[in-house]
């Protein structure tokens, strides 16, 4: 039997945590912007962007595996995709066209984030903060 590098369960719980910041704050983003405000906009965006950094900070604090900045990356790029592709399939449907640029540049970003919240989740875990699941009583 071949050991798993992925910790399934803190890659669900970071991606979850992710979803649940990110994609209200990106519709937000994506709402600002039809109506052409900038600052909301950006607001909504730097928003999703921590949504992603908790998300993966969540993963690469949880994950069991030694591997927390990879788990961090892939929660964050994961769920950026997960969701572009729901998006731009409501998008071809609907006619409006998608920016693959935009797309290419934000999983990028995403990854960023990623890095960012493994790199958070790591340093948790070195401080002594560990997931109560996880605790050895005494």
């Amino acid at each position: 039997m071949t050991d798993s590098r992925w910790d399934s369960t803190a890659l669900r719980a970071g991606a979850l945590l992710a979803l649940v910041i990110a994609v209200p704050a990106w519709i937000g983003a994506s709402w600002s912007m039809e109506r052409q405000s900038f600052t909301l906009n950006a607001l909504f965006t730097l928003a999703a962007l921590i949504g992603f950094v908790l998300g993966a900070a969540c993963s690469a604090w949880i994950q069991q595996r030694s591997y927390p900045l990879a788990h961090g990356v892939a929660t964050a790029v994961g769920t950026y995709i997960a969701v572009q592709v729901i998006v731009s399939t409501y998008r071809v449907i609907m006619g409006t066209g998608v920016n693959m640029f935009s797309i290419l540049l934000f999983t990028t970003v995403a990854a960023v984030a990623g890095l960012i919240g493994g790199v958070l989740g790591s340093r948790m875990r070195r401080l002594g903060f560990v997931p109560s699941s996880q605790r050895r009583l005494p």
